[in-house]
């Protein structure tokens, strides 16, 4: 007994990683509802506390994982590569909450297509950082890695495709709208969600480094 209580404890990070990528993409799911259904002043404030939901519990990961590099002797993975992952999953998470509150405190009264091609994109990129998450634990197996590698290349062209999106939307917001405090507000929204997927691509970085140093 005293023998196995000595031995060095690895703590399940990978299992972490999964369960924060689990509230990412339910933070972006519920942040695409909250713009579908935006008019309706009920389903706007459900759906913003869903966000806001998922973002806490996020945070809680990440204060768990956090923990655990300081209180595990061994670990799957470097230690820093550990604390780096998490916190920019975590990012993703703040920023998906940053742009529901904003459009929130920013009284802004209309969704408008880019902010619903920009949410497609956020979706998308969370889902596949989800997948490439759910692949670490097997990065040895040279299957595997490859296909966490082409997982990051989609975030990658993600991100470039919200990029593409974000500067037609700048353009049309400053040829287009006559309200100096309506181009304001979406300008932050626009930018809001770029960044999400700039998160995300961040994300796809550090994963494929993991996978290049450890497969």
């Amino acid at each position: 007994m005293l023998f196995s209580k000595l031995l060095p404890k690895e703590g399940n990070f990978f299992e972490l990683f999964n369960q924060h990528a689990d509230r990412i993409v339910e933070a972006a799911k519920a942040f695409s509802l909250l713009v579908t259904h935006y008019g309706d002043d009920r389903l706007r404030e459900q759906y913003l506390q869903e966000v806001d939901n998922a973002e806490h519990a996020a945070d809680r990961v990440t204060h768990e994982v956090n923990r655990l590099i300081h209180t595990t002797f061994i670990t799957p993975i470097d230690r820093e590569q550990i604390h780096t992952l998490i916190n920019l999953m975590d990012d993703v998470a703040d920023l998906l909450q940053d742009s529901a509150q904003t459009m929130s405190l920013y009284d802004v009264r209309h969704m408008t297509e880019s902010i619903k091609r920009l949410t497609d994109l956020s979706v998308k990129c969370c889902e596949r950082l989800r997948h490439a998450v759910s692949l670490l634990p097997k990065i040895a197996e040279p299957a595997t890695a490859e296909a966490a590698l082409k997982t990051c290349e989609e975030i990658d062209q993600l991100e470039s495709d919200a990029d593409r999106v974000m500067r037609s939307a700048m353009s049309a917001l400053f040829r287009n709208e006559p309200d100096v405090r309506e181009v304001i507000k979406l300008k932050a929204i626009y930018e809001l969600l770029e960044t999400v997927t700039d998160k995300c691509e961040d994300v796809a970085n550090q994963i494929e480094g993991i996978v290049l140093e450890n497969s």
